[in-house]
């Protein structure tokens, strides 16, 4: 296995849950449009950017919408109720274990790297004073290219001087895992093993969890698969 010098985080699902806000904001506008969709749908939306994700509701919705300006008005509309529901998020929304473990990679002299789909990370990341331990972020706004493409971890590895195969990226969705394999990162999934049985290693969360527990881990899987 690769010596490891970086750790590059999603955001939703692996630093804090924001995935209730998303589905909130994302419902309330189907609703005013005139129909409803499930929390089974919303885990769909995991990783991918809002565009993508509005069209995919407005189809739920039996909804065809191709005008642009139409598709940037309802994003907006639902991302104004979105900021006003995380703007009211404190640091208690870090999930468990997650600022333990950034405080050992800092120790250890490990470049922490964010890259999330989300336009609202830096927010975020300030709501929940996490912002410091951040060496870059690479978010929504400086990404062309939905998750499973790799360009929000290749940039992040770039920004921070690192190459894929020095790189962890811990994610919690499908495509998230995707991308970080098809980019050359090892690929740890956060989360239930049976729907990301395609990371190198999955852990439940990060409760308990030390940075030698995931080397040792991840050598054990590449090793199996070489």
């Amino acid at each position: 296995m690769n010596k490891i010098e970086t750790c590059i985080f999603d955001l939703d699902g692996v630093i804090c849950d924001t995935a209730k806000y998303h589905f909130r904001a994302w419902r309330r506008l189907a609703n005013e449009l005139g129909f409803d969709f499930t929390e089974e749908e919303n885990e769909q939306l995991k990783g991918v950017s809002r565009i993508e994700s509005l069209k995919l509701i407005l189809h739920w919705g039996g909804m065809t919408e191709n005008d642009e300006e139409v598709l940037a008005a309802y994003a907006e509309k639902k991302n104004n109720w979105y900021l006003e529901y995380i703007d009211r998020m404190t640091p208690d929304e870090r999930l468990v274990g997650v600022t333990a473990f950034l405080d050992e990679l800092k120790a250890k002299g490990i470049k922490i790297v964010l890259g999330s789909a989300s336009k609202n990370s830096k927010v975020i990341l300030e709501r929940i004073q996490l912002t410091h331990y951040f060496d870059a972020i690479i978010d929504g706004n400086s990404t062309s290219k939905s998750k499973p493409d790799p360009e929000v971890f290749l940039l992040g590895a770039a920004e921070v001087g690192s190459r894929p195969k020095n790189c962890i990226v811990f994610e919690d969705a499908e495509k998230g895992i995707e991308a970080a394999l098809k980019g050359g990162f090892y690929a740890v999934g956060v989360g239930q093993p049976d729907v990301l049985d395609e990371a190198h290693i999955v852990i439940p969360s990060f409760e308990y969890l030390e940075f030698e527990d995931v080397l040792d881990a991840l050598s054990s899987s590449v090793g199996s698969m070489a």
